[in-house]
């Protein structure tokens, strides 16, 4: 009987692409969790930062709405040229901010209320080439 020869060249060429493609593969799928772990928890750390200002900002209000705002004297606070209040309450880079004023019939009416991240624009441009000789 007469044996045929297996050729293995071709398949070993097949494989050898396959691996190096699930390979290729594995690696996207591992950088890219790893970025959306690390964009995840950036998230969770901005949330958890504005929900506490948020809590801090209603328990100032609180406080705000138990005082009689004919009787109070809003010397603590600065008062704008239009005769809005201000507070700013927070700690670090994120800073909410809140406006209000004096309103006879229903106490203090809230005129503004914004929450703000400080930065600092990054203008270095490290190593790059600054366009000098």
């Amino acid at each position: 009987m007469k044996q045929v020869p297996i050729r293995l060249g071709p398949l070993a060429l097949l494989l050898a692409v396959i691996s190096i493609c699930l390979t290729m593969l594995a690696i996207l799928t591992f950088t890219t969790a790893r970025a959306d772990l690390r964009l995840a928890e950036k998230y969770a750390e901005t949330v958890s930062a504005r929900y506490a200002l948020e809590m801090q900002g209603q328990a100032f209000l609180r406080e705000l709405s138990m005082t009689d705002p004919m009787d109070y004297a809003l010397e603590g606070w600065e008062r704008g040229a239009d005769g809005v209040y201000r507070e700013v309450l927070g700690e670090g880079e994120t800073k909410l901010h809140i406006g209000f004023v004096p309103d006879a019939e229903k106490g203090y009416r809230v005129v503004s209320w914004r929450i703000e991240k400080d930065w600092a624009e990054n203008d270095s441009l490290g190593e790059l080439w600054d366009g000098s000789f």
